[in-house]
């Protein structure tokens, strides 16, 4: 019962105790970046740059949620499969089931990066960077030529 419980607590209480404090660091980085910027910007400006900034703050707290939520959902059923088979030893459990379980934590593994993809700005203006196609802003130019 003890290995059951001290499973549970590191692999998935902890570490979504870790999301929660890494992510309110960066929420409290980003806010005192945000007064520094404000302070030497001035007062026209100061919007434009508060603006950006309830942005970039919206855009890390939906990306937050998002990969808690997943993480949560997602490793659950490993970890309470995990519990039930450490604290019942008695209980014959079928391989599918811990597949199964095992198979749904790692789908979080394969989704998280496009969570941050699709979700997180800066890695999302970088992506955009690295493809290489011509951009919807540049006008067509039609080479015709005269004879």
């Amino acid at each position: 019962m003890a290995c059951a419980i001290w499973q549970f607590l590191s692999f998935y209480v902890i570490i979504i105790l870790i999301f929660i404090f890494c992510y309110g660091r960066i929420l409290v980085v980003l806010r005192r970046q945000a007064r520094v910027m404000a302070a030497h910007t001035g007062r026209a400006s100061s919007s434009t740059a508060e603006t950006m900034t309830d942005k970039m703050q919206s855009s890390i707290i939906k990306t937050m949620i998002l990969v808690s939520i997943l993480y949560t959902v997602s490793w659950a059923p490993a970890s309470v499969f995990s519990v039930i088979w450490y604290s019942i030893s008695t209980l014959k459990f079928n391989e599918i089931g811990l597949y199964t379980a095992s198979f749904m934590g790692y789908i979080y593994v394969c989704t998280n990066p496009f969570i941050y993809a699709t979700n997180f700005d800066p890695v999302k203006d970088v992506l955009v960077r690295l493809v290489p196609c011509k951009k919807a802003s540049q006008p067509y130019i039609e080479n015709v030529g005269m004879t």
